[in-house]
């Protein structure tokens, strides 16, 4: 039944950094399911590790993507609609804040930093979901990628705490405004993986640790169990969820 849950839904892949992030594990997932995909990739500079995942997922659209690129995102979502007609999905994956921002306390954090922060990580959902919307025409989901961190103080988590929370209410708010038309919006929330995004943090390894520790299963969550959650999220399995926060973390965050 897995490989057919997806059969003939189309969905837009942004975030992918190489082989072992997060929106890779959700794009070998999805296209196991069926789904065509469009991938898209920051700069030139990581074409290298990325397009080999884009080749693997055999993604008929391969564009460049940077949210900051005045024209890019327009673009992106034009050979879309010349190519495809339609969407059914959307996974967003992507978060950023300048190291000297990330790795400092929150009441330290520059105006510069925390404004990029906001727009990387959150108000690029909020455009994506307004380009998506008009080629949802038959409905849709719309996924992105939060963190424990955005409902408790996490120990050097800093700025991308409220980043994060930020995130969690605009998946609200996204989920309301677009439920009449039948779209879809939900965060997923992964417990700590060894990602490159995830080592910018300070004293990630201790992070790690400490989730593999107290999480119920006592184990670490991978790439493949956060695909799995977006498949199920994506496909008409989830038709009345929307504006939820899915946990993978092994059961971490019921842990007082």
């Amino acid at each position: 039944m897995l490989e057919t849950l997806l059969k003939g839904k189309r969905g837009l892949i942004v975030g992918i950094a190489n082989e072992h992030s997060i929106a890779a594990g959700c794009g070998a997932a999805l296209r196991a399911a069926g789904a065509d995909l469009a991938v898209t990739y920051g700069h030139e500079k990581s074409l290298p590790y990325i397009e080999p995942v884009a080749t693997a997922l055999e993604a008929p659209i391969f564009l460049p993507l940077d949210v900051q690129v005045e024209g890019q995102m327009e673009a992106v979502f034009e050979e879309i609609t010349q190519k495809w007609g339609q969407l059914d999905f959307v996974i967003h994956s992507i978060a950023y804040c300048p190291k000297e921002d990330l790795h400092g306390p929150v009441s330290e954090c520059s105006k510069e930093g925390f404004a990029q922060a906001m727009d990387i990580s959150v108000h690029s959902l909020i455009r994506m979901a307004r380009f998506a919307a008009p080629l949802m025409t038959h409905g849709g989901s719309i996924v992105t990628m939060s963190y424990y961190g955005a409902e408790k103080v996490v120990d050097h988590y800093n700025i991308m705490g409220p980043v994060k929370s930020a995130l969690e209410g605009t998946v609200r708010y996204l989920a309301a405004e677009l439920g009449p038309k039948q779209i879809r919006v939900n965060a997923i929330s992964p417990g700590p993986l060894q990602t490159r995004a995830g080592s910018g943090i300070d004293h990630f390894d201790e992070l790690i640790e400490a989730a593999r520790l107290r999480a119920p299963e006592q184990s670490l969550v991978s790439i493949k169990d956060v695909g799995h959650m977006a498949v199920g999220l994506v496909s008409d399995l989830s038709c009345k969820v929307t504006g939820n926060i899915a946990y993978v973390d092994g059961g971490y965050h019921v842990r007082a």
